[in-house]
């Protein structure tokens, strides 16, 4: 079962509690006795903006020429020299905030037979103990379909089911709490920006009485069972420039209304169909099954292969996803998901962009969970608007920019964080995803009217701010920033890598819209483009143009290698040269950083196709940077780590970045059998794999389009049966009908 289970309640929010949510909606289940308190957020409820988009608040005219100058004489310029430049202090930037806290007090006595439990196929949480001869049960969801959170109290027992429920809320906002017909309404505003929120919580009850407070309390006593339903929302709205919309009262109240009225079976069963018809579309099974041990102690005695456990994070980072990101959703999943419990959030709970908020997204498309996407890219369109006037403002050129980090209130600007406030490259990142989406699902509406836009608008900022290198004539990108390391420079790795991979996607996407012009004039850019590909003095792919990099260095990030992944510009059928050159500053690095950045490495090494060494860094991510609750940890808690381990899990099975699917390219030896079932390829394309002796003996492959295939697979090697097909080597191609499922064994 993909369950995570524990005998003890949560005494801790971040290591210890277990979430579910519903993409808008998120909780935290802590599954204490006496007194819970269930905290919950709305992905909307933030302080902050908008009006602070951190554009220059005085005109800088010739700044980042000055600096470009500086650079071009001097190669290298202090990142404190160049925020006191361009930077500037951050002002009303805001945090992601917690909503409140639903505090049910009950009667306590001593527990035995505890168990808190995530199903997480199920996306159910279930708290259930022992007090003086009774079992009582409860059960915590968040209905996508019905936009609430369910929480059911029960136990084997009539008559006992007794509680008391309020609302707590932070201290940063007015509010009001009142309590009539069975309803908690809390109302007010934050006192930072003056967003309007409203929370409502229905208590229904079977049996017993419910008593209505005039303090904003309601108290059930000696009920059969009892259903709490959760709805809550903000006057956020994701338009520039206001970020304002209608009250939240209306919308807040027809949600409950609508919940209501149903029985709380039919809510379980709308809230299991949803949540498993994207969960069950991937199966992993890695040969072992979770032993009857709660997880803390699981991971805890994790020495670096369970197979069971390894199995179980990869669905979590699936079900954390669905949980965090869903279609019709105003934001995507933060640096937290839809989870957080404080007024100021680590790193304010935002939407980094240096690396975060895209490996957030790494897993959709090929964990068969592109229809998560939806929030992501509306975020991005919306960016759109006061990022252009940014390009305008700061670097008097057409298109769209956004730095290092952004918020829901279009901060497209720059603070003065000396090592994390520049990163023009950003917006062009943000467009790979869109392209990507593309390249997965072929589906060309989705290319002309939402990716092709914003990758369009992006190469027109890069086609402007480009600038000769003295020192050989290439474009390179000035000033440059290696996130997070070393000195400002012309030309640095990463930076270029993103504008190729940028300038490339657009004139393929040129040439497929018919946009012939601007493809040529981007693809000329191209030609002329530093590709960032330098192998320097020791081997090793260089960070910067010049070689400057050090062997003994273990820096978290490993930007220069974006190429490789989440790239397509490096890899070992392609660039062998440069492959090996990026193994070299792998190893370099070293294995060790935070949650993220190991997750990231999983996927190096399996870009690598070393599946070993891609398996190492998924075990000390396991074992050093994952709670007790399964939460990747920065330190603190980051969601990202847990969707980029995923991500690199599905690297390790399948990859199609290159011009063909490849099958098992990076299997590990701690899996020597198993089996996958509904990961996707780009082409459109859904497999199945499976495999005995590390080598597969079945895969089947399902077309949504028509067109030539090709895939690669070692056990091809000698032969490979299916009609039709044309074998070269490892490699079979063939031409595939749409809706059709070929069956490939070797032979």
């Amino acid at each position: 079962m993909l369950t995570l289970w524990y005998d003890a309640p949560a005494g801790d929010w971040e290591s210890q509690a277990l979430p579910i949510g519903n993409g808008m909606l998120g909780a935290m289940i802590f599954g204490r006795v006496g007194v819970e308190a269930i905290q919950f957020n709305e992905k909307t409820l933030w302080t902050g903006g908008p009006h602070d988009f951190g554009n220059w608040r005085q005109p800088r005219p010739g700044a980042i020429a000055e600096i470009q100058d500086q650079i071009n004489a001097r190669v290298r310029v202090s990142p404190a020299e160049v925020a006191a430049a361009l930077g500037q202090p951050k002002a009303g930037y805001g945090s992601y905030q917690s909503f409140g806290e639903l505090i049910l007090t009950m009667p306590a006595g001593p527990v035995t037979d505890y168990r808190r439990a995530l199903d997480i196929a199920d996306a159910i949480a279930t708290v259930e103990y022992t007090v003086d001869g009774v079992r009582h049960r409860r059960e915590h969801f968040v209905s996508h379909p019905h936009r609430v959170i369910v929480v059911n109290l029960s136990a084997d027992q009539p008559g006992q089911v007794t509680f008391t429920a309020a609302v707590r809320l932070p201290a940063n906002r007015t509010a009001t709490s009142t309590a009539a017909n069975g309803r908690i309404t809390t109302a007010g505003a934050l006192t930072d920006n003056g967003l309007r929120f409203e929370g409502q919580v229905q208590i229904l009850a079977e049996g017993g009485t419910r008593t209505d407070s005039a303090d904003g309390k309601i108290t059930v006593t000696a009920a059969d069972r009892a259903t709490i339903l959760i709805a809550a929302g903000t006057d956020y709205s994701d338009v520039y420039p206001e970020y304002r919309g209608p009250a939240p009262g209306p919308r807040v109240t027809a949600d409950l209304d609508r919940a209501a009225v149903i029985p709380y079976p039919q809510l379980w069963e709308a809230h299991r169909r949803d949540h498993r018809g994207l969960f069950d579309r991937v199966r992993l099974d890695l040969g072992q099954r979770m032993p009857d041990r709660p997880t803390d102690q699981v991971l805890a005695a994790y020495q670096g292969a369970d197979p069971a456990l390894e199995e179980l994070f990869f669905q979590y980072g699936r079900y954390l996803l669905i949980a965090s990101s869903r279609d019709g959703d105003v934001l995507p999943a933060n640096l937290q998901g839809v989870w957080n419990a404080y007024e100021m959030a680590p790193w304010s709970g935002d939407y980094h962009t240096n690396i975060n908020i895209q490996m957030n997204y790494w897993l959709a498309d090929p964990a068969n969970l592109g229809d998560t996407t939806g929030p992501f890219f509306a975020f991005v369109e919306a960016l759109r608007a006061p990022g252009a006037r940014t390009a305008r403002e700061m670097f008097d050129s057409p298109g769209w920019v956004v730095h290092n980090e952004t918020n829901p209130f279009g901060f497209t600007g720059v603070h003065d964080w000396p090592t994390a406030f520049w990163f023009p490259e950003a917006a062009a990142w943000l467009a790979h995803h869109f392209y990507d989406h593309y390249r997965f699902t072929l589906d060309k509406g989705f290319l002309r009217d939402r990716a092709y836009p914003v990758m369009r608008e992006v190469a027109r900022f890069w086609l402007a701010e480009l600038i000769v290198d003295p020192r050989d004539g290439t474009l390179v990108v000035s000033p440059s920033y290696s996130p997070e390391h070393g000195d400002f420079s012309a030309g640095a790795a990463m930076s270029q890598q993103i504008v190729w991979d940028l300038f490339t996607a657009v004139t393929e996407a040129a040439a497929e819209l018919g946009d012939e012009p601007f493809g040529a004039e981007v693809a000329a850019a191209l030609q002329r483009l530093d590709p960032g590909t330098r192998i320097g003095s020791w081997g090793q792919l260089q960070e910067w143009k010049t070689d400057g990099d050090d062997p003994a260095d273990h820096h978290r990030h490993t930007s220069q290698l974006f190429g490789l992944h989440p790239g397509r510009q490096i890899s070992p059928a392609s660039t062998p040269d440069l492959a090996r050159a990026a193994e070299v500053t792998l190893r370099a690095r070293g294995d060790g950083g935070t949650g993220w950045s190991k997750a990231w490495k999983i996927n190096f090494w399996a870009r690598l196709l070393d599946g070993d060494h891609a398996h190492l860094m998924l075990s000390e991510q396991l074992r050093t940077s994952t709670l007790a609750n399964l939460w990747d940890t920065h330190p603190p808690f980051q969601i990202d780590g847990n969707f980029g381990a995923t991500a690199g899990i599905i690297e390790m099975l399948l990859q199609s970045h290159g011009d063909e699917v490849h099958i098992l390219p990076a299997l590990p030896s701690a899996w020597p059998s198993g089996s996958v079932t509904g990961l996707r390829a780009r082409g459109d394309l859904t497999v199945d794999i499976a495999w005995s002796a590390g080598v597969a003996h079945e895969v089947a492959v399902t077309a949504g389009h028509g067109g030539p295939i090709t895939l690669r697979c070692a056990a091809w090697a000698a032969g490979v049966r299916l009609t039709g097909a044309v074998r070269d080597g490892e490699r079979v191609t063939f031409t595939a009908r749409p809706g059709t499922r070929y069956l490939l064994t070797p032979g």
